[in-house]
Protein backbone atom coordinates (compact mmCIF):
# COMPACT_ATOMS: atom_id res chain seq x y z
CA UNK A 1 0.00 0.00 0.00
CA UNK A 2 3.05 2.25 -0.27
CA UNK A 3 1.57 4.26 -3.17
CA UNK A 4 -1.65 5.26 -1.38
CA UNK A 5 -1.91 8.49 0.66
CA UNK A 6 -5.20 8.97 2.46
CA UNK A 7 -4.86 12.73 2.83
CA UNK A 8 -4.00 14.22 -0.52
CA UNK A 9 -0.88 16.35 -0.77
CA UNK A 10 -1.66 19.92 0.25
CA UNK A 11 -1.00 21.54 -3.10
CA UNK A 12 -2.94 18.89 -4.96
CA UNK A 13 -5.94 19.32 -2.70
CA UNK A 14 -5.81 23.08 -3.18
CA UNK A 15 -5.97 22.52 -6.93
CA UNK A 16 -8.85 20.06 -6.72
CA UNK A 17 -12.52 21.11 -7.09
CA UNK A 18 -14.18 22.68 -4.03
CA UNK A 19 -15.20 19.90 -1.64
CA UNK A 20 -18.21 19.67 0.65
CA UNK A 21 -18.09 17.86 3.97
CA UNK A 22 -18.96 14.52 2.37
CA UNK A 23 -16.22 14.68 -0.28
CA UNK A 24 -13.33 12.27 0.09
CA UNK A 25 -10.18 12.83 -1.95
CA UNK A 26 -7.36 10.33 -2.18
CA UNK A 27 -4.04 10.75 -3.87
CA UNK A 28 -1.95 8.11 -5.60
CA UNK A 29 1.23 8.39 -7.55
CA UNK A 30 0.71 7.75 -11.24
CA UNK A 31 2.91 4.70 -10.92
CA UNK A 32 0.92 3.55 -7.91
CA UNK A 33 -2.28 3.78 -9.93
CA UNK A 34 -0.67 1.91 -12.83
CA UNK A 35 0.59 -0.77 -10.42
CA UNK A 36 -2.90 -1.40 -9.07
CA UNK A 37 -4.42 -1.59 -12.54
CA UNK A 38 -1.71 -4.03 -13.57
CA UNK A 39 -2.46 -6.04 -10.44
CA UNK A 40 -6.10 -6.26 -11.47
CA UNK A 41 -5.36 -7.62 -14.94
CA UNK A 42 -2.59 -9.92 -13.71
CA UNK A 43 -4.77 -11.27 -10.90
CA UNK A 44 -7.54 -12.14 -13.36
CA UNK A 45 -5.11 -13.97 -15.60
CA UNK A 46 -3.56 -15.92 -12.73
CA UNK A 47 -6.96 -16.84 -11.30
CA UNK A 48 -8.51 -18.16 -14.50
CA UNK A 49 -5.36 -20.18 -15.26
CA UNK A 50 -5.28 -21.69 -11.77
CA UNK A 51 -8.96 -22.67 -11.80
CA UNK A 52 -9.19 -23.73 -15.43
CA UNK A 53 -8.71 -27.51 -14.95
CA UNK A 54 -11.54 -27.71 -12.38
CA UNK A 55 -14.16 -25.62 -14.21
CA UNK A 56 -17.60 -27.21 -13.64
CA UNK A 57 -16.02 -30.46 -12.45
CA UNK A 58 -17.13 -29.87 -8.85
CA UNK A 59 -20.81 -29.04 -9.11
CA UNK A 60 -22.78 -28.98 -5.89
CA UNK A 61 -19.71 -30.09 -3.96
CA UNK A 62 -16.44 -28.56 -2.85
CA UNK A 63 -13.00 -29.79 -3.85
CA UNK A 64 -11.33 -31.43 -0.88
CA UNK A 65 -7.95 -30.21 0.26
CA UNK A 66 -6.15 -33.49 -0.39
CA UNK A 67 -6.73 -32.90 -4.11
CA UNK A 68 -3.89 -30.67 -5.20
CA UNK A 69 -4.29 -28.00 -7.88
CA UNK A 70 -1.26 -27.69 -10.10
CA UNK A 71 0.77 -24.47 -10.23
CA UNK A 72 4.37 -24.24 -11.35
CA UNK A 73 6.79 -21.93 -13.12
CA UNK A 74 5.89 -21.96 -16.81
CA UNK A 75 2.31 -23.08 -16.24
CA UNK A 76 0.90 -19.73 -17.37
CA UNK A 77 2.61 -19.91 -20.75
CA UNK A 78 1.73 -23.59 -21.22
CA UNK A 79 -1.93 -22.86 -20.63
CA UNK A 80 -1.92 -19.64 -22.65
CA UNK A 81 -0.56 -21.48 -25.70
CA UNK A 82 -2.38 -24.81 -25.38
CA UNK A 83 -5.77 -23.65 -24.13
CA UNK A 84 -6.35 -20.08 -25.35
CA UNK A 85 -10.14 -20.47 -25.19
CA UNK A 86 -9.90 -20.61 -21.41
CA UNK A 87 -9.32 -16.87 -21.33
CA UNK A 88 -12.83 -15.76 -22.29
CA UNK A 89 -12.83 -13.82 -19.00
CA UNK A 90 -10.06 -11.70 -20.49
CA UNK A 91 -10.78 -11.46 -24.20
CA UNK A 92 -14.41 -10.50 -23.57
CA UNK A 93 -13.18 -7.67 -21.32
CA UNK A 94 -10.68 -6.63 -23.94
CA UNK A 95 -13.37 -6.36 -26.61
CA UNK A 96 -14.95 -3.59 -24.55
CA UNK A 97 -11.60 -2.03 -23.66
CA UNK A 98 -10.85 -1.78 -27.38
CA UNK A 99 -14.14 0.05 -28.01
CA UNK A 100 -13.19 2.66 -25.41
CA UNK A 101 -9.76 2.98 -27.02
CA UNK A 102 -11.30 3.60 -30.44
CA UNK A 103 -14.30 5.74 -29.52
CA UNK A 104 -13.46 7.30 -26.17
CA UNK A 105 -15.02 6.97 -22.74
CA UNK A 106 -18.47 8.05 -23.98
CA UNK A 107 -18.80 5.26 -26.55
CA UNK A 108 -22.48 4.20 -26.95
CA UNK A 109 -23.95 0.81 -26.02
CA UNK A 110 -24.48 -0.04 -29.68
CA UNK A 111 -20.71 0.03 -30.29
CA UNK A 112 -20.06 -2.50 -27.54
CA UNK A 113 -22.91 -4.68 -28.74
CA UNK A 114 -21.68 -4.68 -32.32
CA UNK A 115 -18.08 -5.37 -31.34
CA UNK A 116 -18.79 -8.49 -29.34
CA UNK A 117 -21.63 -9.76 -31.54
CA UNK A 118 -19.37 -9.74 -34.59
CA UNK A 119 -16.26 -11.06 -32.84
CA UNK A 120 -14.90 -14.42 -33.98
CA UNK A 121 -14.77 -16.15 -30.60
CA UNK A 122 -17.20 -18.77 -29.34
CA UNK A 123 -19.69 -17.78 -26.66
CA UNK A 124 -22.11 -19.52 -24.36
CA UNK A 125 -25.20 -18.87 -22.25
CA UNK A 126 -26.28 -15.21 -21.88
CA UNK A 127 -23.43 -13.97 -24.05
CA UNK A 128 -24.42 -16.19 -26.96
CA UNK A 129 -28.11 -15.44 -26.56
CA UNK A 130 -27.33 -11.71 -26.53
CA UNK A 131 -25.11 -12.08 -29.59
CA UNK A 132 -27.87 -13.85 -31.50
CA UNK A 133 -30.38 -11.18 -30.52
CA UNK A 134 -28.13 -8.36 -31.68
CA UNK A 135 -27.36 -10.08 -34.98
CA UNK A 136 -31.13 -10.41 -35.53
CA UNK A 137 -32.13 -6.85 -34.73
CA UNK A 138 -32.87 -7.03 -30.99
CA UNK A 139 -30.72 -4.26 -29.55
CA UNK A 140 -29.70 -3.64 -25.93
CA UNK A 141 -31.20 -3.53 -23.39
CA UNK A 142 -33.81 -5.85 -24.92
CA UNK A 143 -31.05 -8.23 -26.02
CA UNK A 144 -30.33 -9.14 -22.40
CA UNK A 145 -33.88 -9.08 -21.06
CA UNK A 146 -35.15 -12.41 -19.73
CA UNK A 147 -38.12 -12.47 -22.09
CA UNK A 148 -35.62 -12.53 -24.97
CA UNK A 149 -32.76 -14.31 -23.19
CA UNK A 150 -33.35 -17.50 -21.16
CA UNK A 151 -29.86 -17.07 -19.66
CA UNK A 152 -30.45 -13.56 -18.29
CA UNK A 153 -29.43 -14.52 -14.73
CA UNK A 154 -26.28 -16.40 -15.77
CA UNK A 155 -22.75 -15.41 -14.83
CA UNK A 156 -21.75 -13.87 -18.18
CA UNK A 157 -21.50 -10.14 -17.43
CA UNK A 158 -20.11 -10.97 -14.01
CA UNK A 159 -16.97 -12.47 -15.56
CA UNK A 160 -16.38 -9.59 -17.98
CA UNK A 161 -17.21 -6.49 -15.91
CA UNK A 162 -13.67 -6.18 -14.50
CA UNK A 163 -12.74 -3.54 -17.08
CA UNK A 164 -15.43 -1.16 -15.78
CA UNK A 165 -14.01 -1.13 -12.26
CA UNK A 166 -10.40 -0.93 -13.41
CA UNK A 167 -11.06 2.19 -15.46
CA UNK A 168 -12.99 3.83 -12.59
CA UNK A 169 -10.61 3.76 -9.60
CA UNK A 170 -12.45 4.87 -6.47
CA UNK A 171 -15.52 5.76 -8.57
CA UNK A 172 -18.19 3.06 -8.20
CA UNK A 173 -20.93 5.33 -9.54
CA UNK A 174 -19.03 5.81 -12.78
CA UNK A 175 -18.36 2.07 -12.98
CA UNK A 176 -22.09 1.45 -12.53
CA UNK A 177 -22.92 3.80 -15.39
CA UNK A 178 -20.63 1.83 -17.67
CA UNK A 179 -22.19 -1.40 -16.46
CA UNK A 180 -25.68 -0.14 -17.26
CA UNK A 181 -24.52 0.53 -20.80
CA UNK A 182 -22.68 -2.76 -21.38
CA UNK A 183 -24.21 -5.26 -18.96
CA UNK A 184 -27.71 -5.12 -20.38
CA UNK A 185 -26.40 -6.26 -23.74
CA UNK A 186 -26.40 -9.83 -22.43
CA UNK A 187 -27.93 -9.90 -18.93
CA UNK A 188 -30.78 -8.64 -16.76
CA UNK A 189 -31.80 -8.88 -13.11
CA UNK A 190 -29.44 -10.91 -10.95
CA UNK A 191 -27.29 -11.61 -14.02
CA UNK A 192 -26.78 -7.89 -14.52
CA UNK A 193 -26.29 -7.30 -10.80
CA UNK A 194 -23.44 -9.82 -10.80
CA UNK A 195 -21.37 -7.64 -13.14
CA UNK A 196 -22.40 -4.47 -11.31
CA UNK A 197 -21.23 -5.95 -7.99
CA UNK A 198 -17.88 -7.11 -9.40
CA UNK A 199 -17.22 -3.73 -11.06
CA UNK A 200 -17.98 -1.96 -7.78
CA UNK A 201 -15.64 -4.30 -5.91
CA UNK A 202 -12.86 -3.38 -8.33
CA UNK A 203 -13.53 0.36 -8.10
CA UNK A 204 -13.57 0.25 -4.30
CA UNK A 205 -10.45 -1.92 -4.14
CA UNK A 206 -8.45 1.21 -5.05
CA UNK A 207 -9.59 2.90 -1.83
CA UNK A 208 -9.08 0.34 0.94
CA UNK A 209 -7.12 -2.76 1.91
CA UNK A 210 -9.90 -4.06 4.19
CA UNK A 211 -11.76 -6.71 2.26
CA UNK A 212 -14.78 -6.72 4.57
CA UNK A 213 -15.24 -2.99 4.03
CA UNK A 214 -14.91 -3.33 0.25
CA UNK A 215 -17.52 -6.10 0.12
CA UNK A 216 -19.98 -4.29 2.40
CA UNK A 217 -19.70 -1.10 0.34
CA UNK A 218 -19.96 -2.83 -3.03
CA UNK A 219 -23.18 -4.67 -2.19
CA UNK A 220 -24.82 -1.28 -1.56
CA UNK A 221 -24.97 -0.91 -5.34
CA UNK A 222 -27.52 -3.77 -5.53
CA UNK A 223 -31.19 -3.33 -4.48
CA UNK A 224 -31.85 -4.92 -1.10
CA UNK A 225 -34.96 -6.78 -2.24
CA UNK A 226 -33.06 -8.58 -5.00
CA UNK A 227 -32.09 -12.19 -4.37
CA UNK A 228 -28.55 -11.23 -5.40
CA UNK A 229 -28.24 -8.72 -2.56
CA UNK A 230 -29.81 -11.13 -0.08
CA UNK A 231 -27.38 -13.88 -1.08
CA UNK A 232 -24.25 -11.75 -0.64
CA UNK A 233 -25.62 -10.26 2.57
CA UNK A 234 -25.99 -13.82 3.88
CA UNK A 235 -22.36 -14.61 3.02
CA UNK A 236 -21.25 -11.52 4.97
CA UNK A 237 -23.40 -12.58 7.93
CA UNK A 238 -22.17 -16.19 7.87
CA UNK A 239 -18.57 -15.00 7.67
CA UNK A 240 -19.18 -13.01 10.84
CA UNK A 241 -20.88 -16.01 12.47
CA UNK A 242 -18.27 -18.59 11.39
CA UNK A 243 -15.11 -16.51 10.96
CA UNK A 244 -12.67 -19.41 10.87
CA UNK A 245 -14.70 -21.92 8.88
CA UNK A 246 -15.22 -21.15 5.19
CA UNK A 247 -16.60 -24.63 4.61
CA UNK A 248 -19.46 -24.03 7.04
CA UNK A 249 -20.36 -20.88 5.14
CA UNK A 250 -20.11 -22.83 1.87
CA UNK A 251 -22.69 -25.31 3.22
CA UNK A 252 -24.99 -22.48 4.26
CA UNK A 253 -24.73 -21.01 0.76
CA UNK A 254 -25.67 -24.38 -0.73
CA UNK A 255 -28.67 -24.84 1.53
CA UNK A 256 -30.22 -21.50 0.74
CA UNK A 257 -28.95 -20.30 -2.63
CA UNK A 258 -28.06 -23.24 -4.90
CA UNK A 259 -31.43 -23.29 -6.68
CA UNK A 260 -31.26 -22.24 -10.34
CA UNK A 261 -34.64 -21.57 -11.95
CA UNK A 262 -33.54 -19.70 -15.07
CA UNK A 263 -30.70 -21.26 -17.04
CA UNK A 264 -32.18 -24.16 -19.09
CA UNK A 265 -28.91 -26.08 -18.63
CA UNK A 266 -28.93 -25.65 -14.86
CA UNK A 267 -32.58 -26.40 -14.14
CA UNK A 268 -32.91 -29.90 -12.63
CA UNK A 269 -29.12 -30.21 -12.61
CA UNK A 270 -26.20 -29.85 -10.21
CA UNK A 271 -24.64 -27.55 -12.81
CA UNK A 272 -25.18 -23.97 -11.64
CA UNK A 273 -23.95 -20.97 -13.61
CA UNK A 274 -26.29 -18.56 -11.82
CA UNK A 275 -24.60 -15.24 -11.11
CA UNK A 276 -25.49 -14.88 -7.44
CA UNK A 277 -24.26 -18.36 -6.43
CA UNK A 278 -20.92 -17.88 -8.15
CA UNK A 279 -20.64 -14.32 -6.81
CA UNK A 280 -21.18 -15.84 -3.36
CA UNK A 281 -18.11 -18.02 -3.97
CA UNK A 282 -16.11 -14.96 -5.04
CA UNK A 283 -17.18 -13.21 -1.84
CA UNK A 284 -16.38 -16.33 0.18
CA UNK A 285 -12.82 -16.31 -1.14
CA UNK A 286 -12.33 -12.59 -0.61
CA UNK A 287 -13.57 -12.61 2.99
CA UNK A 288 -11.96 -15.81 4.19
CA UNK A 289 -8.81 -15.21 2.15
CA UNK A 290 -8.08 -12.20 4.39
CA UNK A 291 -5.91 -10.49 1.81
CA UNK A 292 -3.69 -13.53 1.32
CA UNK A 293 -3.42 -14.31 -2.39
CA UNK A 294 -2.88 -18.06 -1.95
CA UNK A 295 -5.75 -18.52 0.51
CA UNK A 296 -8.06 -16.49 -1.72
CA UNK A 297 -7.22 -18.56 -4.80
CA UNK A 298 -7.59 -21.85 -2.95
CA UNK A 299 -10.93 -21.09 -1.30
CA UNK A 300 -12.56 -19.53 -4.36
CA UNK A 301 -11.49 -22.39 -6.60
CA UNK A 302 -12.36 -25.17 -4.15
CA UNK A 303 -15.89 -23.79 -3.79
CA UNK A 304 -16.60 -25.37 -7.19
CA UNK A 305 -18.99 -24.64 -10.08
CA UNK A 306 -17.46 -21.95 -12.36
CA UNK A 307 -14.11 -22.42 -10.66
CA UNK A 308 -12.01 -20.64 -13.26
CA UNK A 309 -14.11 -17.49 -13.54
CA UNK A 310 -14.60 -17.12 -9.80
CA UNK A 311 -10.89 -17.09 -8.83
CA UNK A 312 -10.32 -14.83 -11.82
CA UNK A 313 -12.70 -12.26 -10.33
CA UNK A 314 -11.32 -12.68 -6.81
CA UNK A 315 -7.73 -12.59 -8.03
CA UNK A 316 -8.31 -9.43 -10.01
CA UNK A 317 -9.96 -7.61 -7.11
CA UNK A 318 -7.25 -8.68 -4.66
CA UNK A 319 -4.65 -7.81 -7.30
CA UNK A 320 -5.88 -4.21 -7.20
CA UNK A 321 -5.72 -4.12 -3.41
CA UNK A 322 -2.18 -5.52 -3.33
CA UNK A 323 -0.85 -3.98 -6.53
CA UNK A 324 1.14 -5.87 -9.15
CA UNK A 325 4.41 -5.61 -7.28
CA UNK A 326 2.94 -7.16 -4.13
CA UNK A 327 1.35 -10.21 -5.75
CA UNK A 328 3.56 -13.05 -4.47
CA UNK A 329 6.33 -14.10 -6.86
CA UNK A 330 5.03 -17.68 -6.73
CA UNK A 331 1.88 -16.59 -8.52
CA UNK A 332 3.62 -14.29 -11.00
CA UNK A 333 6.05 -17.03 -12.05
CA UNK A 334 6.09 -17.02 -15.84
CA UNK A 335 3.80 -14.00 -16.13
CA UNK A 336 6.45 -11.98 -17.96
CA UNK A 337 6.53 -14.70 -20.65
CA UNK A 338 2.94 -14.01 -21.70
CA UNK A 339 2.49 -10.30 -21.02
CA UNK A 340 3.50 -9.38 -24.56
CA UNK A 341 1.39 -12.07 -26.28
CA UNK A 342 -1.99 -11.18 -27.76
CA UNK A 343 -4.99 -12.99 -26.34
CA UNK A 344 -6.63 -15.17 -28.94
CA UNK A 345 -9.31 -13.38 -31.00
CA UNK A 346 -7.85 -9.99 -30.05
CA UNK A 347 -5.00 -7.70 -31.00
CA UNK A 348 -4.33 -6.91 -27.33
CA UNK A 349 -1.87 -8.37 -24.84
CA UNK A 350 -1.70 -7.96 -21.08
CA UNK A 351 0.80 -5.14 -21.60
CA UNK A 352 -1.70 -3.44 -23.89
CA UNK A 353 -4.47 -3.95 -21.33
CA UNK A 354 -2.35 -2.40 -18.57
CA UNK A 355 -1.75 0.75 -20.61
CA UNK A 356 -5.26 1.04 -22.07
CA UNK A 357 -6.96 0.80 -18.67
CA UNK A 358 -4.43 3.24 -17.21
CA UNK A 359 -5.20 5.79 -19.94
CA UNK A 360 -8.93 5.27 -19.51
CA UNK A 361 -8.65 5.61 -15.73
CA UNK A 362 -6.86 8.94 -16.10
CA UNK A 363 -9.65 10.17 -18.37
CA UNK A 364 -12.35 9.02 -15.95
CA UNK A 365 -10.58 10.67 -13.01
CA UNK A 366 -10.45 13.98 -14.88
CA UNK A 367 -14.08 13.66 -16.03
CA UNK A 368 -15.31 13.10 -12.48
CA UNK A 369 -13.83 15.95 -10.50
CA UNK A 370 -10.34 14.59 -9.92
CA UNK A 371 -6.97 15.92 -10.99
CA UNK A 372 -4.18 14.35 -13.03
CA UNK A 373 -0.70 15.77 -12.47
CA UNK A 374 2.70 14.74 -13.78
CA UNK A 375 3.52 12.57 -10.79
CA UNK A 376 0.22 12.18 -8.94
CA UNK A 377 -3.51 11.80 -9.38
CA UNK A 378 -6.21 12.98 -7.01
CA UNK A 379 -9.40 10.92 -7.12
CA UNK A 380 -12.75 12.34 -6.10
CA UNK A 381 -14.02 9.20 -4.39
CA UNK A 382 -17.64 8.26 -4.98
CA UNK A 383 -20.04 6.33 -2.78
CA UNK A 384 -21.92 3.41 -4.32
CA UNK A 385 -25.44 4.20 -5.49
CA UNK A 386 -28.14 1.54 -5.56
CA UNK A 387 -29.16 0.45 -9.05
CA UNK A 388 -32.74 0.30 -10.27
CA UNK A 389 -34.79 -2.74 -9.38
CA UNK A 390 -35.12 -5.54 -11.93
CA UNK A 391 -35.93 -9.24 -11.64
CA UNK A 392 -35.77 -12.06 -14.16
CA UNK A 393 -38.27 -14.92 -14.35
CA UNK A 394 -40.59 -13.30 -11.82
CA UNK A 395 -43.53 -15.58 -11.08
CA UNK A 396 -41.97 -18.48 -13.01
CA UNK A 397 -40.78 -21.75 -11.53
CA UNK A 398 -39.67 -24.91 -13.38
CA UNK A 399 -41.97 -27.89 -12.84
CA UNK A 400 -40.67 -30.31 -15.47
CA UNK A 401 -37.70 -31.07 -17.69
CA UNK A 402 -38.79 -33.54 -20.33
CA UNK A 403 -36.16 -35.51 -22.25
CA UNK A 404 -36.90 -35.62 -26.01
CA UNK A 405 -34.25 -38.18 -26.99
CA UNK A 406 -32.35 -35.97 -29.44
CA UNK A 407 -35.17 -36.41 -31.89
CA UNK A 408 -34.53 -35.11 -35.42
CA UNK A 409 -37.28 -32.81 -36.68
CA UNK A 410 -37.75 -33.65 -40.35
CA UNK A 411 -40.80 -31.52 -41.09
CA UNK A 412 -42.54 -30.72 -37.80
CA UNK A 413 -42.55 -31.48 -34.11
CA UNK A 414 -45.38 -31.09 -31.58
CA UNK A 415 -45.80 -31.39 -27.82
CA UNK A 416 -48.24 -30.37 -25.08
CA UNK A 417 -47.63 -28.89 -21.66
CA UNK A 418 -49.57 -27.30 -18.84
CA UNK A 419 -48.13 -24.16 -17.30
CA UNK A 420 -47.16 -20.57 -18.04
CA UNK A 421 -43.97 -20.99 -20.09
CA UNK A 422 -41.54 -23.31 -21.82
CA UNK A 423 -38.02 -23.48 -23.24
CA UNK A 424 -37.32 -25.94 -26.07
CA UNK A 425 -33.66 -26.91 -26.27
CA UNK A 426 -31.81 -28.43 -29.21
CA UNK A 427 -29.35 -27.70 -31.97
CA UNK A 428 -29.38 -27.02 -35.68
CA UNK A 429 -26.24 -29.04 -36.47
CA UNK A 430 -23.58 -31.12 -34.77
CA UNK A 431 -21.73 -29.32 -31.98
CA UNK A 432 -19.05 -26.84 -33.03
CA UNK A 433 -20.20 -26.65 -36.64
CA UNK A 434 -18.68 -23.97 -38.89
CA UNK A 435 -21.27 -24.33 -41.65
CA UNK A 436 -22.98 -21.18 -42.90
CA UNK A 437 -26.25 -23.06 -43.44
CA UNK A 438 -29.33 -21.60 -41.73
CA UNK A 439 -32.47 -23.56 -40.92
CA UNK A 440 -35.71 -21.61 -40.87
CA UNK A 441 -38.49 -22.74 -38.58
CA UNK A 442 -41.81 -21.44 -37.33
CA UNK A 443 -43.36 -21.61 -33.87
CA UNK A 444 -47.10 -22.11 -33.45
CA UNK A 445 -48.73 -21.92 -30.03
CA UNK A 446 -52.28 -23.26 -29.67
CA UNK A 447 -52.53 -23.26 -33.48
CA UNK A 448 -51.56 -19.59 -33.75
CA UNK A 449 -48.39 -18.38 -35.47
CA UNK A 450 -45.94 -16.82 -33.00
CA UNK A 451 -42.62 -16.31 -34.79
CA UNK A 452 -40.30 -17.38 -37.56
CA UNK A 453 -36.75 -18.01 -36.39
CA UNK A 454 -33.43 -18.39 -38.16
CA UNK A 455 -31.43 -21.27 -36.68
CA UNK A 456 -27.81 -21.04 -37.88
CA UNK A 457 -25.78 -24.23 -38.01
CA UNK A 458 -22.63 -22.25 -37.14
CA UNK A 459 -21.67 -22.58 -33.49
CA UNK A 460 -20.57 -18.95 -33.21
CA UNK A 461 -23.87 -17.54 -34.48
CA UNK A 462 -26.26 -20.26 -33.21
CA UNK A 463 -29.46 -19.61 -31.30
CA UNK A 464 -28.82 -20.97 -27.79
CA UNK A 465 -32.33 -22.42 -27.48
CA UNK A 466 -34.63 -23.23 -30.36
CA UNK A 467 -37.79 -21.59 -29.02
CA UNK A 468 -39.15 -20.28 -25.73
CA UNK A 469 -42.12 -18.37 -24.42
CA UNK A 470 -42.88 -17.01 -20.95
CA UNK A 471 -45.82 -15.18 -19.31
CA UNK A 472 -48.45 -17.38 -20.89
CA UNK A 473 -51.89 -17.88 -19.31
CA UNK A 474 -51.96 -20.83 -16.96
CA UNK A 475 -53.59 -23.65 -18.92
CA UNK A 476 -52.81 -26.53 -21.25
CA UNK A 477 -50.88 -25.44 -24.34
CA UNK A 478 -50.04 -27.08 -27.64
CA UNK A 479 -46.71 -26.27 -29.30
CA UNK A 480 -45.86 -26.99 -32.93
CA UNK A 481 -42.53 -26.41 -34.65
CA UNK A 482 -42.60 -26.40 -38.45
CA UNK A 483 -39.29 -26.68 -40.33
CA UNK A 484 -39.39 -24.75 -43.62
CA UNK A 485 -36.15 -25.99 -45.20
CA UNK A 486 -35.15 -29.36 -43.72
CA UNK A 487 -31.67 -30.56 -44.69
CA UNK A 488 -30.26 -34.06 -44.09
CA UNK A 489 -26.81 -32.52 -43.86
CA UNK A 490 -27.94 -30.20 -41.04
CA UNK A 491 -30.37 -32.14 -38.85
CA UNK A 492 -32.44 -30.09 -36.44
CA UNK A 493 -32.53 -31.96 -33.14
CA UNK A 494 -34.59 -31.38 -30.00
CA UNK A 495 -33.03 -32.47 -26.71
CA UNK A 496 -35.48 -31.47 -23.97
CA UNK A 497 -38.15 -29.01 -22.91
CA UNK A 498 -38.33 -27.10 -19.63
CA UNK A 499 -41.84 -26.29 -18.43
CA UNK A 500 -42.63 -23.36 -16.11
CA UNK A 501 -45.58 -22.67 -13.86
CA UNK A 502 -46.31 -20.56 -10.80
CA UNK A 503 -44.64 -21.78 -7.64
CA UNK A 504 -47.07 -23.70 -5.48
CA UNK A 505 -44.97 -24.09 -2.30
CA UNK A 506 -44.47 -20.39 -1.55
Amino acid sequence: MKHLTWLALFLLIQAAPPADKDTVLISLTREGLRDKIMGGWAGQTIGVTFGGPTEFRFNGTMMQEYQKIDWHDGYLKETFEKNPGLYDDLYMDLTFVEVFEKEGINAPATSFAKAYAEAGYMLWHANQAGRYNILHGIDPPASGHWLNNPHADDIDFQIEADFAGLMCPGMPQSASQICDKVGHIMNYGDGYYGGLYIANLYALAFTSNKMGHIVREAIKSIPERSTFHQCIRDVIRWHHQYPGDWKRTWFEIQKRWAEDIGCPDGVYSVFDIDAKLNAAYVTLGLLYGEGDFTKTMEITTRAGQDSDCNPSSAGGILGVVLGYQNIPDLWKAGLKDIEGLDFKYTTMSLNDAYEASFRQALSMISENGGKVRNGNVVINVQKPVTAKWERSFEGHFPIEKRWLENKVIEDSFEFDFEGIGFVLRGEAAPWNSTSDHVIHAELYLNNKFVEKAALPASFTTRRSELFWKYQLPHKKHHVKIKVLNPSPAHPLRVTDVVVYDVRSDR
